[in-house]
């Protein structure tokens, strides 16, 4: 292109901010730059003085003091429990969901729930920095069109287990639902469907086969809560003389399609399949801390190139949805497990909330690093704060320090959804209003 074509690009919008962290390349930090974005795509990232003398922008937004990050992918969670937060709190994981999250599911879940749920979710992840996110729960149809007026980008996996719930009668049920959502969602840029199977001990050997078989056909990912207790673990051996990872290998389940979430309780033969296999772990520590389910150990996975990606759980069990807490948390927990103090420094725990959560949903392509023909999915964070001062290393500030309170503004595909901390697609004091009446609601009863 030559510079007189240059000169007269007429663009969407430039972000031009104090320093950019694009993940990609690895361990780099950008000082006085900007990024150029045009019909919702990443076309530049240059010098401000640059910026200036190439693109004519609708928009210029000047960040002085902040840090721009591809946004964060919350590569699990179950949106609509928002509403159940801090409803059971401090029980061991099979307590707390057989005597009191089930039961109050099956009172409560509805059509309505989840679409008021989810919005309290999305109004959290948003203001947090997170821009796309990965659910599992029911009435995703509900959850779809909550994420399409916000905006935000998701894939949401349909739940499949053996027994009814509010949103199906079994297997066959939750399956033909799951397949009519993917259909009407098919080439959808925000909304991604995936199957869903809720874990080894919820679901039975033909319907797992069944949807190892339809993943491979149509290219579909498997989300799956997979050696969360050493309990599963050992009930899994009773049962059918394998580790449950064993189970899920030997029924087709386990491929690069697949997304296993906690892992907590593994040894070097779940490596091993998990190597073989290029199966993505997503660690969930914060959740697993709460509930006592064990620790993932994220260095040694990573040390087998294995992909590991973040994700908050439910804010019924973690109890919060934001992610910079989350990576905190996940980079202090890998030392601890460790016992190396090197482990899962500042730049890969960055990575593993953004490009590593992209790569584990197949989004890879389209998010999860700032780089040229990308979406521009983005979040700035301010680091002018007090309590991030002296900035050496903004990395480890984002890490290390509050940061999920110092997000201001929040782009998806160059749409703003957060601006100077203000919701642009949702409205905050209705989300709030509705929280409040279901509070209400469960708590008559």
């Amino acid at each position: 292109m030559s510079t007189s074509a240059v000169n007269l690009n007429n663009i969407d919008l430039i972000i031009k901010a104090r320093w950019i962290i694009p993940v990609v390349p690895a361990n780099r930090v950008l000082e006085n730059c900007a990024i150029a974005i045009d019909k919702g795509q990443i076309i530049a990232i240059v010098p401000h003085e640059e910026a200036d003398r190439r693109y004519s922008a609708k928009e210029t937004v000047h960040l002085g003091s902040h840090v721009l990050i591809p946004g964060l992918v919350n590569a699990h969670g179950h949106a609509a429990m928002s509403l159940l937060r801090g409803y059971a709190d401090d029980q061991p994981l099979h307590t707390w969901l057989n005597d009191h999250i089930w039961p109050a599911e099956s009172r409560w879940v509805s059509e309505d729930f989840v679409r008021d749920g989810t919005e309290l979710a999305l109004a959290e992840m948003i203001k947090s920095g997170t821009t796309c996110f990965a659910d599992m729960y029911f009435y995703p149809e509900q959850a779809a069109q909550a994420c399409l007026d916000a905006q935000v980008r998701c894939q949401l996996a349909f739940p499949v287990l053996d027994f009814p719930t509010a949103w199906g009668m079994g297997p066959d049920d939750y399956l033909n639902k799951g397949l009519s959502l993917h259909d009407n969602f098919r080439g959808n840029h925000l909304i991604n469907i995936a199957f869903g199977p809720h874990a080894p001990y919820t679901v039975s050997d033909a319907p797992l086969q069944k949807i190892a078989v339809l993943a491979q056909e149509m290219d579909m990912p498997i989300h799956i809560h997979l050696h969360e207790t050493a309990q599963e673990v050992k009930d899994s051996i009773a049962q059918y003389g394998r580790r449950p990872s064993q189970r899920m290998m030997d029924l087709g389940l386990l491929s690069p399609l697949t997304q296993c979430v906690h892992m907590t309780q593994i040894d070097e033969s779940d490596i091993k399949l998990l190597q073989n296999s290029g199966a993505h772990v997503i660690h969930c520590p914060e959740s697993n801390l709460k509930l006592a389910s064990g620790f993932c150990p994220v260095d040694k996975l990573l040390n087998a190139n294995i992909n590991v990606a973040l994700g908050t759980d439910g804010a019924a069990s973690n109890n919060d949805l934001n992610l910079f807490s989350e990576l905190k948390t996940a980079a202090l927990l890998a030392k601890a497990v460790s016992g190396n103090a090197a482990a899962l420094d500042a730049h890969t725990a960055l990575r593993m909330a953004t490009l590593n959560g992209a790569k584990a949903l197949g989004m890879e392509d389209v998010i999860g690093s700032i780089e040229v023909g990308k979406a521009a999915d983005i979040t700035a964070v301010d680091l002018g704060d007090l309590g991030m001062q002296p900035i050496y290393n903004p990395a480890s500030q984002l890490v290390y320090t509050h940061a999920g309170q110092a997000v201001t503004h929040v782009w998806v595909e160059g749409k703003s959804l957060l601006a100077n901390r203000l919701l642009q697609t949702l409205n905050e004091r209705e989300i709030l209003g509705k929280a409040n009446w279901w509070r209400k609601q469960i708590t008559s009863h």
